[in-house]
């Protein structure tokens, strides 16, 4: 299936671009528009090495996933920001270790409800289930009935915000929408945070959040001490607030650097 599929899906703007289709042309994927494809291009001819960040992006995902399984003990996720799926998707990961692993993926673009319904097949003893919602409304997310189906919040979750909060300005005050879900999740959570940032490389990052700002989207990119932000009281899991590769890499990372994300994993005392 492809966008070719679902040109007249429902609520699909294919003259607005969308982050979810331009990582998806990123990562090589065939479901974006011309206009994905257009802001995609604008943001790597500011930034060379975007599609190796957003590879890297996705590779974290993978690890955190892994980790907080087989580490953490977590058996329920709540994914906000999910994008067009691509194998192997967080639920895949997880049930790998534990089959009975439960997913709730959420994201706002019509095309990944197609997708999310066609391609998240979960393992006969867990459960994966998508919601059509918006970050900036955490509680229609945490009282959507789909989720009160899958996941148990009194007992851990894992909430992952996977380069998601980038597309809040400030005037959201993302650190409070991330707050409210914090807040719903029982003692033994974890929540896991991709930010993409200037920090690192900020003549590149300006001209590509310009590009951006040129096409009509809301790119931010915050520094370190922002980002942390986001845990609030939460006990950072080692090694800390670090560039997206260099978060518990498989194998040496040369130049950590070279991808422009902070991420993390922290755990609700």
């Amino acid at each position: 299936m492809n966008t070719s599929d679902i040109p007249s899906s429902p609520g699909v703007n294919i003259n607005v671009p969308h982050s979810a289709r331009i990582y998806d042309y990123w990562l090589g994927g065939k479901d974006n528009f011309a206009v994905d494809r257009a802001v995609g291009e604008a943001i790597i001819q500011a930034i060379p090495g975007m599609k190796y960040m957003a590879g890297e992006n996705r590779k974290f995902v993978h690890r955190a996933a892994r980790d907080l399984v087989a580490k953490e003990g977590i058996r329920q996720f709540l994914d906000i920001g999910t994008g067009i799926p691509t194998r192997p998707n967080l639920h895949e990961i997880a049930q790998q270790i534990a089959p009975s692993t439960r997913v709730v993926y959420v994201d706002n673009d019509p095309i990944v409800l197609v997708h999310a319904r066609a391609l998240m097949i979960s393992d006969p003893a867990g459960r994966s289930e998508y919601i059509a919602a918006d970050i900036r409304k955490p509680r229609s997310i945490l009282d959507d009935p789909a989720l009160r189906e899958t996941l148990d919040l009194t007992q851990p979750v894992g909430l992952t915000l996977i380069a998601i909060l980038m597309l809040l300005a400030d005037t959201d005050d993302p650190w409070t929408k991330v707050a409210e879900l914090r807040d719903a999740l029982p003692s033994g959570s974890c929540l896991a945070i991709t930010h993409p940032t200037a920090d690192f490389n900020p003549a590149e990052v300006d001209a590509a959040v310009a590009a951006a700002t040129g096409a009509g989207m809301t790119l931010v990119a915050r520094n370190r001490e922002a980002v942390e932000r986001f845990f609030g009281d939460w006990e950072l899991l080692e090694p800390g607030l670090v560039p997206v590769s260099a978060w518990r890499p498989d194998s040496k990372v040369e130049n950590p650097e070279a991808a422009y994300y902070w991420a993390g994993a922290a755990r609700k005392p």
